[in-house]
């Protein structure tokens, strides 16, 4: 049931409206690798950190069943480094500071430990990582799952249309489906984006919850109504392994599979801003997780006769 998690581990400073923290642990790798480790382990990590990571750090993701082979840790350099500031609606942020550091060094070998997973989410770091990666598995995992950005469609094109038609599930939020797709329309874009190779895409709406895309299916999975966020950091990553941890757990890959995955990863997403990055992740129980889980289903669970 191995799932490797390809992506970044690092260092971030933010401030939001309701606080600051001047530097915690983030990365989209350590996100998806803290919320997918509720459903299924090992989880193989494939990653690059400085000699600063924190060895408690990773102590703590080891206890969970997180394989560090295919980390590469680079003496003397620092790790990746981000900075952002959240606006009053928690949506829009300022990138105040972007340090790559060890990021610039990156080229994710799998160890040989690792062959034979048969899930795989590749983070959103350069498409030809991505690519370098699918390459280097000898058998095709079951699933590969991606994340991307804006970024990569406006410096890698070429490189990323190159991943996606190796891949299977896609996510990105609303505004990069806009973009990848030409559409402004989501139903036209999903169409669209699918064709370019993907059988299923994910298109996350932040607090409007998120759509599931797949042939001619679609299901809307709504965002739990909270009372406070408190840092969206890493939110849209927790996500993308509630979603892939629970693909993973259940080898189930029916549309009425995937549609519990999406609230399963919306379920995450909802502890994950409860708290400055990671650390209601850190926290968790599965009580917890699965009480959450009941909380959406009764959102969206009504009984209606037609007259």
């Amino acid at each position: 049931m191995a799932l490797i998690v390809v992506g970044t581990m690092a260092f971030d400073a933010i401030e939001t409206p309701f606080g600051k923290v001047d530097k915690i642990i983030g990365g989209s790798a350590t996100y998806v690798a803290y919320t997918a480790a509720n459903f299924v382990m090992p989880i193989q990590q494939v990653s690059i950190i400085g000699d600063d990571f924190p060895g408690n750090e990773v102590a703590e993701l080891q206890k969970r069943g997180v394989d560090f082979a295919g980390v590469e840790k680079v003496k003397g350099k620092k790790s990746f480094f981000w900075s952002g500031k959240y606006h009053m609606d928690m949506n829009t942020r300022d990138t105040l500071v972007t340090d790559l550091n060890v990021l610039t060094d990156f080229n994710p070998v799998i160890p040989e430990s690792y062959q034979g997973a048969e899930f795989l989410m590749l983070g959103n770091v350069d498409p030809e990582l991505q690519l370098n990666v699918i390459n280097q598995m000898k058998v095709r995992p079951k699933l590969i799952a991606m994340d991307t950005m804006n970024y990569w469609m406006a410096s890698a094109m070429p490189k990323l249309k190159e991943v996606l038609r190796k891949v299977d599930a896609l996510l990105v939020n609303d505004s990069e489906a806009r973009e990848l797709s030409g559409e402004y329309s989501l139903v036209k874009a999903a169409r669209k984006i699918m064709q370019m190779g993907p059988k299923y895409l994910i298109i996350k709406k932040g607090e409007h919850g998120a759509l599931l895309f797949h042939e001619n299916l679609v299901f809307f999975a709504p965002a739990l109504p909270l009372e406070e966020v408190f840092d969206p950091t890493g939110a849209g990553d927790t996500f993308a392994g509630g979603f892939i941890g629970h693909l993973a757990r259940t080898k189930d890959l029916s549309f009425d599979n995937l549609k519990t995955a999406i609230i399963v990863g919306s379920a995450m997403a909802s502890f994950c801003v409860e708290k400055f990055g990671p650390d209601r992740l850190r926290t968790l129980t599965r009580g917890e997780i699965d009480e959450r889980i009941r909380q959406f289903v009764e959102l969206v669970n009504f009984d209606i006769q037609l007259v």
